[in-house]
């Protein structure tokens, strides 16, 4: 039991002295970052499914 309690005692004072947090401005600026990102990435994902699906449907529409 007693490794437990260092345990959580030793990750208490590594989040409370040792960690380096944010500041609000540098959190905002990294959810800007990630939001853009996301955005991004979806915008890509939407026209290769787009590009694909038109794909699909000419070929199928050649064996018909």
């Amino acid at each position: 039991m007693s490794k437990v309690s260092n345990y959580i005692s030793d990750s208490w004072n590594e989040l409370v002295h040792k960690v380096t947090w944010p500041t609000w401005a540098q959190l905002q600026q990294s959810t800007m970052i990630v939001l853009g990102a996301t955005l991004v990435i979806t915008a890509i994902i939407w026209i290769m499914d787009t590009a694909s699906e038109n794909l699909l449907k000419l070929i199928y529409s050649l064996f018909k």
